[in-house]
């Protein structure tokens, strides 16, 4: 008999903790994001706001204020992704919602990217052969990332340093040409990782320009085509 209550307790108390365990789960997994409603207000309302004229359900501005228009941009998306229709942006709404942002946000940042580095390299490596139009986009890419440069292939492109631009297409407008075929695919290899020219950050033309600072001050790599490139 006391074997048998022993066995009970000690079920009881693993059930226990099994549900509080569980419980605590539950807790953390859905309280990621506040809910929401109308008549809801806040930087919240306003995150939501922007998803939602991001993606095209609301128009207008995000005021942070959650009314029938922002109601009723919640009740379209709900139905076009077959959740629970009410209205309310709770933890699934905002988690889809979100979760398309970013993808699309992401999409949009790598279509830009390449619309900049293949012009970039268009501009600069039009009659130079395929390895040298990658080893422009290295260069770039290399920018981006060094800490020295602008973060972004476009920022990158267009900076300027004592008030002249760092690449002369900038400056003669050469850099709004429609690449080539070759140049776009340059430029898809320089961003899934392709490095001609490995840590180079500079490149010139010695038939055009002496180069005098970068032969100066930056380490000989290689040279491609008509360009020499140093890091």
């Amino acid at each position: 008999m006391k074997n048998t209550q022993k066995r009970l307790v000690g079920f009881i108390f693993i059930l226990l903790i099994m549900t509080l365990s569980f419980g605590s789960v539950l807790s953390a997994s859905a309280a990621t994001y506040p809910l929401l409603r109308y008549g809801s207000r806040g930087t919240s309302v306003v995150t939501l706001q922007k998803a939602l004229i991001n993606q095209g359900y609301l128009k207008g501005s995000a005021d942070g204020i959650y009314g029938s228009m922002t109601k009723n941009s919640v009740i379209k998306f709900q139905t076009t992704k077959r959740i629970q229709i009410d209205g309310i942006a709770g933890n699934q709404t905002q988690t889809l919602l979100y979760a398309q942002t970013s993808s699309r946000s992401a999409t949009t940042t790598a279509a830009t990217d390449l619309y900049w580095l293949s012009r970039i390299i268009h501009a600069e490596a039009e009659a130079e052969p395929y390895e040298g139009k990658v080893a422009v986009g290295n260069v770039v890419l290399n920018r981006v990332n060094s800490g020295t440069f602008a973060s972004t292939i476009k920022g990158v492109i267009f900076e300027y340093s004592q008030g002249l631009p760092q690449f002369s297409p900038v400056a003669d407008g050469t850099i709004y040409n429609t690449p080539s075929a070759a140049s776009i695919q340059a430029a898809k290899d320089a961003l899934a990782g392709v490095r001609p020219v490995g840590s180079a950050q500079f490149f010139f033309n010695p038939d055009k320009s002496s180069g005098g600072w970068i032969v100066k001050n930056k380490t000989y790599v290689k040279t491609i085509g008509d360009h020499d490139f140093y890091k």
